[in-house]
């Protein structure tokens, strides 16, 4: 059974809600889950306190027991020095593609 510690949305239309939740991750975003480990809310200030509000002690146990955070659950954990998240990087994505390079090098002759 592949765990993922991931959000679960709710709220209102245009007024989000995530509960920070570990479910299997065949289960739908919103539907059952496991256990839930704490809430955040987008639309409080990056800097308040109650923007992420999390129990650490149970996401290190879940991580201890297999449970793989998602991208976005995996930075808040970073943020509080639970877990270590490892910076992405693809410089191949970041390139023009193959029409762009043809104008930029069209345009670099004339």
């Amino acid at each position: 059974m592949a765990l993922k510690i991931r959000l679960a949305r709710g709220g209102a239309k245009k007024r989000p809600h995530y509960s920070i939740v570990v479910a299997d991750s065949r289960y739908p975003r919103d539907g059952r889950f496991i256990e839930k480990l704490g809430t955040f809310d987008p639309m409080l200030p990056k800097d308040s306190a109650e923007r992420v509000k999390m129990d650490m002690e149970k996401a290190k146990a879940w991580i201890a027991k297999g449970a793989q955070p998602t991208d976005r659950v995996a930075r808040f954990l970073d943020a509080a020095g639970v877990a270590k998240r490892e910076a992405r990087s693809n410089p191949e994505k970041a390139k023009p593609k193959k029409k762009a390079q043809e104008r930029a090098a069209a345009a670099a002759a004339e």
